[in-house]
């Protein structure tokens, strides 16, 4: 299969690392509602709401094993016979946070969740692309959340390290541009809506386009460093501007960034 490539336009992002010892800071959300939200969500508000605040935008929320932990809990309450709780319930299925999110900020703009093993974090990004390219005058936000899974689980492989990463597309404010790549693997017909969604956005942007392509063959040559995780890799490319790369099972992700110009 032909490498996938797809150029992401980045106007803010955030990040809430795995082993920050402070809370983060929700108080957009009404105290009774965020009293009974997991850290997973309140980490994914977080970042959410430091990429959008007020403004409108479609959301594209990933995670590989979503409120698993809340819904591991459930089980075995139900096990020991006890009553479980309706909120715990609401909020044990894997699009909760973008449900509080529309909510609190009175957004009914449209939003999806993903969930593809450890290569969540580089489809959502995909998706988050496609999205953006067919309606490029509507901002999508994506939000990235995650934390390992109960130990009960055992040993999973490539186990998630857990933290947050939001990225707001809009092409009117970017502030630079993510060129993702994947190589080697992929699901039948992805190249295809890939390829479409790629001449969507460059009919709409084309000077854009080009710039992206002659930047990216520029840089092919630049060193590139290998991480554990797609979070960890494409963390460290919009922290250092570096390449990133993360290989998984016959698939490699590479994501390079590009600064706009002043």
């Amino acid at each position: 299969m032909p490498d996938l490539h797809w150029t992401i336009p980045v106007a803010r992002w955030s990040s809430w690392p795995a082993a920050a010892s402070a809370a983060p800071d929700i108080g957009f959300i009404e105290p009774i509602v965020r009293r009974r939200l997991s850290t997973l969500s309140k980490v994914a508000l977080k970042v959410a709401h430091d990429c959008v605040a007020q403004d409108e935008a479609r959301v594209v929320f990933a995670s590989r094993h979503g409120e698993l932990r809340r819904t591991t809990d459930i089980l075995r309450t139900i096990s020991a016979g006890e009553p479980v709780s309706p909120t715990a319930f609401s909020l044990s299925v894997l699009n909760a946070m973008t449900g509080v999110f529309g909510i609190a900020r009175g957004d009914r703009s449209a939003a999806s969740a993903i969930s593809a093993g450890a290569e969540t974090l580089g489809y959502a990004l995909l998706e988050a692309y496609a999205q953006y390219a067919a309606q490029p005058g509507s901002p999508v936000l994506l939000v990235y959340a995650d934390e390992p899974a109960d130990p009960a689980y055992g040993t999973i492989e490539d186990e998630v390290q857990g933290g947050a990463i939001a990225i707001l597309l809009n092409g009117e404010a970017a502030a630079g541009q993510l060129v993702c790549t994947l190589s080697g693997a992929g699901e039948p017909g992805a190249a295809e809506a890939a390829e479409a969604a790629e001449a969507t956005q460059q009919a709409s942007h084309a000077s854009e386009g080009n710039e992206a392509s002659a930047a990216s063959a520029a840089g092919e040559a630049d060193a590139e460093e290998s991480f554990a995780t797609q979070s960890q890799a494409l963390l460290h490319c919009l922290e250092t501007g570096s390449p990133a790369a993360w290989q998984g099972a016959g698939a490699a992700w590479h994501w390079r960034w590009h600064a706009r110009a002043a």
